[in-house]
């Protein structure tokens, strides 16, 4: 065994981990805090002190090579082996100080999440907050975060959830827009004006055809895939769009369409893994939002 593998740094490792899975760089820069150059870097390095290439480059992503597949499931052993270890130490602290890692969607992120955090910073003045606002799901048993707050209940054992509430959704137009090409009348109207949705994504169409329209990405006239991105563009006129209710209904820019059919409403899940929750920082930062988080959401 060479010097190089022998001494293999586990950050080299976690980052050809987060690539295998998020099949880009820029995905495995989210989701491990570093910025995509040096996740690039740390690819290069483990390839060199492997002395294989891990992946193939394309133009959709990174894929796998033979050697990358070789050492994938020793790669995930190495995650979960580092996680017992954080979760061993963890759960042994008693103090209410350090750092809390929290994923949520960009718009919970963005839009709910400040001012609980405030509270938290208030609170318990010895604790760091890191906040991830990413639309991705991040693995909370390999220690990608401490705490998720999801659009779903997860299923995995080792789990522990606490459903926070329903997240109402509406149908929205700058009145700017509204004012020039009219009010819609039900639901064959909505679908004849400029529509602003998702570019890859596909949820917001899936959800439409749920209600049995056959509509596809081509019927929305202005497509991006971030969200933020996606309801400035429907406060400048650009068309309708969906966003959660606690969000709009505050902009005086936009009103809400009103549909003869309800928009369903997405159930919010506060998640951590069941050793992690039982860390006092972690216990105390996850009461402080089981108890807010609800409020916030009122529409």
């Amino acid at each position: 065994m060479n010097d190089s593998i022998r001494s293999l740094d586990w950050a080299l490792v976690q980052a050809f981990l987060a690539v295998a899975e998020e099949g880009s760089l820029s995905a495995a820069a989210r989701r491990t805090g570093a910025s995509q150059p040096t996740v690039g870097r740390q690819i290069k390095a483990i390839e060199e002190a492997l002395k294989s290439k891990l992946f193939a480059r394309h133009a959709r992503g990174f894929e796998l090579t033979d050697m990358g597949e070789a050492i994938l499931p020793a790669a995930r052993a190495m995650a979960q082996a580092m996680n017992d270890i954080r979760v061993a130490a963890a759960t042994r602290e008693t103090e209410l100080a350090g750092s809390v890692r929290i994923t949520a969607s960009v718009n919970v992120s963005h839009a709910l999440l400040p001012p609980l955090l405030a509270r938290v910073r208030e609170s318990y003045p010895g604790i760091q907050i890191d906040l991830v606002s990413t639309d991705d799901s991040e693995n909370l048993l390999f220690g990608a975060s401490d705490i998720a707050i999801r659009m779903y209940r997860p299923t995995q054992l080792d789990l522990v959830t606490q459903y926070l509430g329903d997240l109402p959704l509406g149908l929205y137009g700058a009145k700017s827009y509204l004012e020039r090409v009219g009010r819609p009348n039900g639901v064959t109207d909505v679908l004849k004006m400029d529509l602003v949705g998702h570019d890859t994504l596909t949820r917001i169409v899936d959800g439409i055809r749920g209600f049995g329209y056959p509509i596809t990405r081509e019927d929305f006239a202005t497509r991006t895939d971030d969200v933020l991105t996606m309801w400035e563009l429907v406060v400048a006129g650009c068309g309708l769009g969906f966003s959660p209710c606690v969000v709009a209904d505050a902009d005086p820019r936009v009103e809400r369409v009103q549909l003869p059919v309800a928009i369903p409403s997405l159930p919010m899940w506060l998640t951590a893994s069941e050793a992690m929750r039982a860390t006092p920082r972690i216990r105390a930062v996850w009461d402080l939002i089981a108890a807010e988080f609800p409020r916030l959401t009122a529409s």
